[in-house]
C-alpha cells in the first residue's frame, strides 16, 4: 500500500513540476517580448530603425496576456501538487531538538497527533476548496483578461488538494496503528 501512495505522491509531483516549468518558461518569454516591445517603442520615438522597430510591433512581440493569471492558477496547482510527496517522505521542516530525546512510545505518540492534525487540516482545505469550486462555477466568474472560468483553476487545484488529503490521512492512520501496535511500520523520513 505504501509503494502505491508513494507512487501517486510521485506522480502528483512530477505533474507540478512540469506546471510549473511551464510557468518558468511562460514568464520568461513575457518578461522578453515586453523587454523587446519596449525597445521598439523606443526606437520607433527615437526614429532609429523605424520599419525594423514597426515590424517587430506589427508581429504582435509582447507580453503574454494573462501571464499573471496563467501564474496564479498554476502556481496553486503545483503548491498541492507538491504537497503529497513532501509529507510522504518527510520533507516538512520539523525541529526535533526536543522530541530527540523522547522514548520512543511518546514519539510515536506525538508523530500520531502531529499526522493527524495535518491530515484534519488538509481534509478541511480539500472541502472548502471544492465549496469555492462550486461557488465559482454557480456564479459563472471568469479571470478579467483571458475570460477563462475560475472554477478550472479551482478545480484542478482541489484534485491535487484531494490527493494531498488521501495522503496525508494515510500517514496519520499508519502513525495511528504504529502508535498503537508499538514499532515502527512506515520507513524512516528520507
Amino acid at each position: 500500500m505504501h509503494a502505491v501512495v508513494l507512487s501517486l505522491s510521485r506522480g502528483f509531483a512530477y505533474l507540478g513540476g512540469l506546471v510549473l516549468a511551464a510557468l518558468i518558461v511562460m514568464i520568461c518569454a513575457s518578461v522578453l517580448g515586453r523587454a523587446v516591445a519596449d525597445a521598439a517603442h523606443a526606437m520607433l520615438a527615437a526614429g532609429w530603425f523605424p520599419v525594423v522597430a514597426q515590424a517587430v510591433l506589427d508581429a504582435g512581440i509582447g507580453a503574454i496576456k494573462g501571464d499573471f493569471e496563467l501564474v496564479e492558477a498554476g502556481i496553486a496547482f503545483a503548491i498541492f501538487a507538491f504537497l503529497p510527496l513532501c509529507h510522504i517522505t518527510g520533507g516538512h521542516a520539523a525541529v526535533d531538538v526536543f522530541t530527540r530525546r523522547l522514548p520512543p512510545r511518546a514519539d510515536r505518540a506525538l508523530r500520531a497527533i502531529t499526522e493527524s492534525v495535518f491530515a484534519a487540516v488538509l481534509v478541511l482545505i480539500a472541502v472548502q476548496l471544492g465549496a469555492g469550486a462550486q461557488s465559482k462555477w454557480h456564479s459563472g466568474q471568469t479571470t478579467f483578461l483571458l475570460q477563462f472560468p475560475l472554477w478550472w483553476a479551482y478545480g484542478l487545484s482541489l484534485v491535487a488538494a484531494l490527493v494531498a488529503a488521501l495522503v496525508a490521512t494515510y500517514m496519520a492512520v499508519m502513525r495511528l496503528v504504529e502508535m498503537w501496535l508499538g514499532r515502527d511500520i512506515l520507513p524512516e523520513a528520507a
